[in-house]
């Protein structure tokens, strides 16, 4: 299969002395829809960041097709950053610009492309996710639902080979929550990228994922990587609980 897309060895999460989470070691394949996974407080968010350049880690390494992202030159950083997208929490769109500026925005930071060019591909990708014709809204004129797909929709904006998503799901209801799961499967399928996320939503996790990390509050560290859906009937008991949850008042 060749080497994997993401590699993370020996990492440890800390603020000061305080150890969020150790010895964490686990692969990402290119194509896997990843799901970092966990009880709150765990570091979920925090090794997300530290994945996306944002915060270093206290110990171990993060490889991108074998880069030490950490241990690169700012310049070979900036370079594996150009192949990511990021989608964060409250889809964190400028509420002064429209949809379609919005989504301009990394062209215009990274690229030197024609102004008709870049008004091209803002156009594909907000049709790519379903908002064709929602070019001049305001972020204040759409539902929140349309919003994460408007983020959605800027973390594509260059093409990356890696998108990454911090609780895509949260505050949606379960018909728009269900749309954006379907929308990442077609994206990763149309596009060939890797997609990691951060997510407690039981259905996406079934539905999406076909990857993941478990990280334990109480032991600092990782009990348990692979399918979710083998996890839910050979994982350890606390991951088991924590994919099980809810099935039985149902």
């Amino acid at each position: 299969m060749g080497k994997p897309h993401i590699e993370v060895r020996g990492l440890t999460m800390a603020y000061g002395d305080y150890v969020i989470q150790r010895d964490l070691n686990f692969t990402i394949n290119r194509g896997d829809i990843f799901v970092i996974m966990g009880g709150s407080g765990c570091g979920k968010s925090t090794l997300l960041r530290q994945m996306i350049g944002l915060h270093q880690p206290a110990k171990g390494a993060i490889l991108y097709n074998g880069v030490d992202y950490w241990a690169a030159t700012e310049e070979t950083q900036a370079s594996l950053r150009r192949g990511f997208g990021v989608l964060f929490q409250a889809g964190a769109l400028w509420s002064s610009l429209t949809l379609a500026e919005n989504v301009a925005l990394p062209l215009r930071e990274f690229t030197r492309l024609p102004k008709d060019v870049v008004q091209e591909i803002v156009a594909l990708k907000l049709a790519l996710v379903g908002l064709a014709g929602f070019e001049n809204f305001y972020p204040s004129e759409i539902s929140g639902g349309m919003k994460k797909r408007a983020g959605l929709a800027r973390a594509m904006a260059l093409d990356p080979e890696i998108l990454f998503f911090d609780e895509p799901s949260a505050g949606l209801d379960p018909l728009s929550s269900q749309r954006l799961d379907e929308l990442i499967l077609e994206l990763r399928n149309g596009l060939g990228a890797t997609i990691v996320l951060v997510t407690h939503e039981l259905p996406s996790i079934f539905a999406i994922a076909n990857n993941s990390v478990f990280l334990d509050a109480d032991t600092r560290t990782m009990i348990a990587s692979g399918d979710p859906k083998l996890l839910v009937e050979q994982g350890p008991d606390k991951v088991r609980h924590f994919l099980k949850r809810g099935l039985s008042e149902s």
